[in-house]
């Protein structure tokens, strides 16, 4: 069993390198009837929706973020990670600075184990326990069901794991590629490519006002970069050059231009998208301003609400700018908390909940709740033992999801003992791996197959998005998760 399986790959795979062969001129008329194909198979549906994935970069702290909150599990909790009993201490928060973010789930998790959301997250807190947002346990990128006597032995070859474990970029590029560092393509950009037909303006399918990311580059879907103030201007070709207007209409007419040479006017192609996606942005954005009443609800000097309001904006303009499906890309950073776990995570933790409960009122505010979904990600969990002042690098995590199709307020996957056990002493442990990081019980592929199902990608397209994603059929892994509608 290989990491990645270019067999599963189908259609997709197939297309890529006959095009590639196109350049040659061996496969020219074969490779135009594919492509046809490709967007006549493709979703192609009159309604909206669109993904947000809001990526958390450095490795959030799991057990900090949703809480064991029942005595039992509390008191293990606080033993763990250095407190003095119910008060808290360490890298423990006390049990009663947790009430306020207590999550009542509509169906109780057995056993009587209950959780709380950080201190800091009374917003998202709220979500669920309105029925608007969803925790999913113990998710992290996994090749195959796996367990800890697996993972502890040393038959890769059965039981492979993914590469590169507790390395930020890798880990980082694995959650959103199912690859490690220097992958040209991610799940988010291979959804896009699917919906590239349904959109009018192809270029805005895929969004990111956050930079660069893997997540969102397809085989043909691009990233399209935006700040959260807008679309990023050519400076020279809208401003005049060296106060000259006379040189900007130089300088627009050299990049824009038809050239003869192929490279040169490929170039000038995408300087042209560019520039026209900037301005077809722009006039939309005009129509739905930063300070209407619809995005009011987002703070201010907080970066993740400044990059979600940009994403509600661009969801208002929808139908100004021609699209039906949309993949978008937010984050933000400082979760590597190897020290100041506590000041430092209240922090992170109060910004991303007041960002995606704003978030979650403008979409409410503009009708789309039920079409847009936002979810967590992050590099990795981290080691429920303390290292002093922090926890170091785990794997498995608890992640949220957010919308009005989310089937909120539950639990979904297995609840993970609170343990530190990387002996086979416990049996019944098959979660831990040393230091509490968390093996998995829910894989990445299965987390995102749930939303792409819901995004409207069919079962036989799913294999190209998620190459993994065929390992996981079963009762207890099973391809779709269940909290979508």
């Amino acid at each position: 069993m290989h990491f990645i399986q270019p067999e599963k790959h189908t259609r997709r795979a197939f297309l890529r390198r006959a095009s590639q062969l196109a350049f040659t001129g061996a496969a020219l008329p074969t490779a135009l009837n594919l492509a046809a194909m490709a967007d006549a198979a493709a979703f192609n549906s009159a309604d909206y929706k669109a993904l947000v994935c809001v990526f958390l970069n450095g490795g959030n702290d799991y057990a900090n973020t949703v809480i064991n909150y029942d005595n039992a599990s509390y008191d293990q909790y606080a033993a763990i990670r250095g407190g003095s009993g119910r008060d808290g201490g360490g890298i423990a928060i006390a049990q009663s600075a947790l009430t306020p973010t207590l999550l009542n789930p509509t169906v109780a998790l057995p056993g009587g184990k209950q959780y709380a959301m950080h201190p800091a997250m009374t917003g998202l807190a709220g979500l669920f326990n309105s029925g608007a947002a969803a925790v999913q346990l113990n998710v992290g990128p996994l090749v195959a069901p796996i367990t800890r006597q697996q993972y502890q032995g040393s038959n890769r070859t059965l039981y492979p794991i993914p590469p590169k474990l507790f390395s930020h970029n890798d880990q980082q590029s694995v959650w959103q590629s199912s690859q490690p560092e220097g992958a040209t393509t991610g799940w988010g950009g291979h959804i896009g490519d699917l919906a590239l037909s349904s959109n009018t303006s192809r270029v805005l399918t895929c969004i990111s006002v956050t930079g660069n990311t893997v997540f969102l580059s397809g085989d043909d879907a691009l990233s399209y970069q935006v700040s959260t103030g807008g679309a990023v201007r050519i400076n020279a070709l809208n401003g005049n050059v060296y106060n000259s207007a006379a040189v900007r209409g130089a300088m627009t007419q050299l990049a824009l231009q038809t050239r003869t040479h192929v490279l040169e006017n490929e170039y000038n192609l995408v300087t042209a998208r560019a520039v026209g996606a900037e301005s077809a942005i722009t006039s939309a954005l005009a129509s739905y301003p930063a300070n209407a009443a619809a995005f009011s609800a987002f703070p201010t000097g907080n970066n993740l609400a400044d990059q979600l309001k940009l994403v509600a904006r661009l969801i208002a303009a929808r139908n100004e700018l021609g699209n039906r499906r949309q993949v978008f890309f937010v984050s933000m950073g400082g979760f590597d908390l190897h020290d100041n776990l506590i000041n430092g995570q209240a922090t992170l933790m109060g910004r991303l909940s007041a960002a995606l409960t704003a978030f979650h009122a403008s979409t409410v505010a503009l009708g789309v709740a039920n079409q847009v979904t936002a979810f967590t990600a992050s590099d990795f969990g981290r080691t429920l033992t303390s290292n002093g002042d922090g926890s170091d690098h785990g794997w498995g995590s608890h992640h949220f999801m957010v919308g009005g199709a989310v089937r909120g307020k539950a639990f979904y996957g297995k609840a993970p003992p609170v343990s530190v056990t990387n002996s086979n002493v416990d049996a019944n442990d098959q979660w831990h791996v040393g230091q509490g990081r968390l093996l998995p019980s829910t894989s990445v592929d299965q987390y995102a197959g749930t939303m792409a199902t819901w995004f409207g990608v069919q079962g036989t397209e799913m294999n190209g998005i998620l190459p993994n994603l065929n390992n996981f059929n079963s009762v207890d892994y099973p391809r779709d998760l269940g909290f979508m509608t």
